[in-house]
């Protein structure tokens, strides 16, 4: 199995890129324990600091860079149609 995985970005259809997947993957994990099922959901800021208490300290130190992985999931995520955005000012997140 390869340590890289193909996301995709809903901003960027058509496009994908490779990342590491054991961050993906832990960050992935972390983000589907934390965030809600009912629309309007969470901010992304609320997402990422609740899901830095489920990641593991030797992929992200102290939480370093959960930040972007927090975005790279969330947009892979929304591409695939497994979260959505809800119309609000922040965005906010929720599980479909």
């Amino acid at each position: 199995m390869s340590d890289k995985i193909d996301v995709q970005n809903i901003n960027t259809p058509g496009k994908t890129t490779r990342v590491d997947r054991a961050k993906y993957n832990a960050m992935k994990s972390a983000m589907l324990k934390v965030m809600t099922k009912t629309a309007p959901g969470d901010t992304a800021k609320d997402i990422k600091e609740a899901a830095k208490a489920h990641l593991p300290d030797d992929l992200f130190p102290a939480g370093a860079t959960s930040g972007w992985w927090q975005k790279t999931v969330q947009l892979d995520l929304e591409a695939k149609g497994l979260i959505k955005r809800a119309d609000t000012k922040p965005l906010r997140f929720y599980l479909t």
